[in-house]
């Protein structure tokens, strides 16, 4: 039996290859779908460039052949036949010749075309010339010259995409003719000069219906305009222009309407479409980054807005100009007298600008020139500027425009050596200036953290939300922090400026007209003049008080300027202003007693800033003193007068109980009231009593006889004799505006003619 052996095979191992995933399959596709297009793209972009390249070098082939000058053909000179025969001879020997012989050798000469003949041609010596050949040869012997046509510019149009690739376009740029540019120049002239002919014809009627009927046409293309651009400005920016052109109105017979109103029509327009924020020009950078088409679209909006707001401004500039320098156009369409007219309502449309658009472009340039017009001797202009920039201090929250408008007046002040309107300097109070920026300690800047209370605890808040609600209300405190800081320094710098204005009148024009202004100013601003310029100043306003060269209303601002200083950060200082008590105590009996006191409000103000104010300052003699005197002061004014001293004396009671021993006819102490005494301090004005309430309460006027009964039971604050609330809280300042003369409703009774029986018995 066979023996049977193993055989062993090795079988190779079958490795089954595994399907790409689809992510695979996708991702592959995307790069091999990606090398295609890149493919596709460069093999336009090299055939593209093949064509640019052999257009460029066919238009530069084109442009060297047109620019070659053509080279002249090479041309020998010809020299005459005498020198020739000349030279001949003289190269000749002659000594060893015989005279048969030479004259042979002449007659050769003369013959041989060798020696004649040019040289650059190929033909034979002696072949005969055809008589065809000789203008074709003169020809060819002429420079040639191409025909040279003008180089058309080309427009680089959009290129169009065909099967093989882009293929560039282009066209010709049209020419504008000149011939017909100048026949279109000179066709409006010849129009011009025929419609005046034409109404040199018609009477004074049809050249009057004529006017109307231009101007009705010209309101009618102003309105269109107008309405359009309101209604789409991004779009129809560019009819601002046109609107613009109409400043130049030529026609003589409506020149100057159409020219207002374009002007006013131009400035509402621009006072409605104008963004609320200032339009900066765009840099290299930001023009060469692509943006959409909404922005592209707004930035062309923007610079088309504000070159038309530029343009429009010069023209209203010009405009002025030409009347202060009384200068006439080539034109003639608006005559001199005219330009007054056309002046005002240019200033009036900047004036306008100047208050509704604080924010916006060219807003300095603008205050420059209304500024400057402020000292203008025209009443109506000045009056027009001075109303405008009072409103723009008055509304200004920023503190930017009022910055830059005290700089100007400032520059105007210094440039005319003080001589100017009190107005210019009066428009400084319309300041809003409240605070100041002042030096303080670290901790005090520090903004003070707020914990949460009971209440809001108590909210259903989770402990994020009332995290979140933490970080908020600290970011709103850091920005009002911030944004008041920035206003402190811009008020500051402002308040500096004023301050420098008002100290260099008072230091070299004491004796100006802007000195009432000046005080006014300094009265009003006094509390927040530095503590280092204390001293000076109180020191300049005793002098000017004592001096006697100013009038009642300045001495009076002078007092109210010093006792604003004291009443402030003056606290601290040491100073006795008695003088100033003896001064106001001798002025209060020379006021103006009639209708026209506009004194009376700055002396109740200084009544309650040195007495009501600096009650432990005063003396209870010093108060005695005023109450009598003001007592006395209230028998000789008006009626409005009268109210506002009565509710002074009323304040002094208050603030002085002991005062009320004036109710009474007891003696308090020893002397006799000496009421000429200029002195309040030694008067002896506890000797006497207030009998002139007693006059007051039979007085025509019913609020005075309220208040001289009011006071005669004591000013009480309760009871019967009590006055009303409304009454009680007034300031005597405030009473006195309200029941002005000019303002008031009662009217006092009038004295008729006494009867015949009077008559009689007076006579009697």
């Amino acid at each position: 039996m066979p023996s049977c052996s193993a055989i062993l095979v090795w079988v190779k191992p079958c490795w089954r290859r595994k399907k790409p995933s689809f992510r695979k399959l996708l991702k592959t596709s995307n790069v091999k779908l990606e090398n295609k297009l890149k493919n596709r793209q460069f093999k336009q972009q090299s055939t593209a460039k093949k064509q640019r390249k052999e257009q460029r070098k066919l238009r530069q082939a084109i442009s060297d052949v047109s620019q070659k000058a053509p080279k002249p053909l090479e041309h020998y000179k010809t020299k005459p036949e005498d020198e020739e025969d000349e030279e001949f001879l003289e190269s000749l020997p002659t000594d060893m010749m015989e005279e048969d012989d030479l004259e042979e050798i002449r007659a050769m000469a003369q013959k041989a075309s060798f020696i004649t003949r040019d040289l650059s041609s190929s033909a034979p010596v002696h072949a005969k010339k055809r008589k065809s050949d000789q203008p074709l040869e003169k020809y060819e012997k002429m420079p040639r010259k191409m025909q040279q046509s003008d180089e058309k510019e080309l427009i680089h149009l959009l290129p169009i995409k065909d099967k093989s690739g882009l293929i560039p376009q282009s066209m010709e740029k049209p020419v504008v003719q000149k011939a017909d540019e100048d026949e279109h120049d000179e066709e409006p002239e010849d129009q011009e000069e025929m419609e005046q002919e034409s109404l040199l014809n018609l009477n004074p009627e049809e050249q009057l219906k004529l006017r109307s009927q231009k101007l009705m046409e010209k309101k009618l293309r102003i309105a269109a305009l107008g309405s359009a651009i309101l209604a789409d400005p991004t779009c129809n920016i560019k009819k601002l222009k046109e609107l613009r052109a109409m400043l130049m109105e030529t026609d003589s017979c409506v020149a100057v309407t159409v020219r207002k109103l374009v002007m006013v029509s131009l400035m509402e327009i621009f006072k409605d479409i104008v963004p609320s924020y200032r339009i900066r020009p765009l840099t290299e950078a930001e023009k060469a980054v692509k943006v959409k088409k909404e922005t592209k679209q707004l930035r062309e909006f923007e610079e088309g807005l504000v070159s038309q707001y530029k343009f429009y401004l010069e023209n209203l500039e010009q405009t002025i100009r030409d009347w202060k320098q009384k200068k006439q156009k080539g034109s003639q369409a608006v005559s001199l007298s005219c330009y007054k007219g056309l002046a005002e309502v240019a200033i009036r449309c900047m004036c306008e600008l100047l208050v509704a658009l604080p924010h916006f472009n060219f807003h300095n340039n603008i205050t420059v020139v209304v500024v400057s017009f402020m000292n203008e001797p025209v009443k109506k202009v000045s009056e027009m500027c001075c109303e405008a920039v009072r409103k723009l201090l008055k509304q200004d929250k920023l503190g930017q425009a009022s910055l830059a408008t005290v700089r100007v007046i400032s520059g105007l002040v210094k440039s005319r050596n003080y001589k100017i309107k009190p107005a210019v300097l009066d428009t400084l109070l319309s300041l809003r200036i409240k605070e100041v920026e002042v030096k303080k300690d670290s901790e005090d800047l520090a903004p003070k953290q707020k914990f949460m209370n009971f209440k809001e605890k108590k909210k259903n808040l989770s402990r994020m939300q009332r995290k979140g609600k933490k970080e908020m209300r600290l970011e709103v405190v850091s920005l009002k922090s911030s944004v008041f800081r920035s206003l402190l320094k811009i008020n500051t710098e402002t308040l500096n400026i004023v301050f420098l204005i008002y100290f260099r009148i008072l230091k070299k024009a004491q004796k100006s007209v802007l000195l009432p202004s000046v005080l006014e100013g300094l009265a009003k601003f006094a509390h927040l003049i530095n503590l280092e310029f204390f001293d000076d100043l109180l020191s300049v306003l005793h002098s000017l008080v004592m001096s006697g060269d100013l009038s009642h209303k300045e001495s009076l601002h002078c007092i109210l300027t010093a006792f604003h200083i004291l009443s402030g950060q003056g606290d601290v200082l040491n100073i006795d202003p008695l003088k100033f008590y003896t001064h106001l105590y001798k002025t209060l009996l020379v006021l103006h007693a009639g209708a026209s006191n506009t004194d009376m409000t700055i002396v109740l103000k200084c009544l309650d800033v040195m007495l009501t104010k600096r009650r432990k300052q005063v003396t209870l003699h010093r108060a005695l003193a005023f109450l009598k005197r003001l007592a006395t002061l209230a028998l000789h004014v008006m009626p409005d007068s009268c109210v506002g001293i009565l509710a002074a004396n009323r304040t002094l009671i208050h603030t002085f109980p002991k005062c009320d021993i004036l109710l009474d006819n007891d003696m308090q102490g020893s002397g006799v009231y000496l009421p000429e005494l200029d002195e309040p301090e030694y008067c002896n004005p506890q000797n006497t009593c207030l009998w002139e309430l007693h006059t007051l309460k039979r007085h025509y006027h019913p609020m005075v006889k309220k208040y001289a009964s009011h006071l005669l039971a004591g000013a009480p604050s309760e009871g019967s004799g009590a006055l009303s609330i409304d009454l009680s809280r007034r300031a005597p300042s405030q009473l006195f505006e309200d029941y002005s003369v000019k303002d008031m409703t009662f009217n006092p009774p009038v004295m008729g003619p006494p009867s015949k029986k009077k008559v009689t018995s007076l006579q009697s």
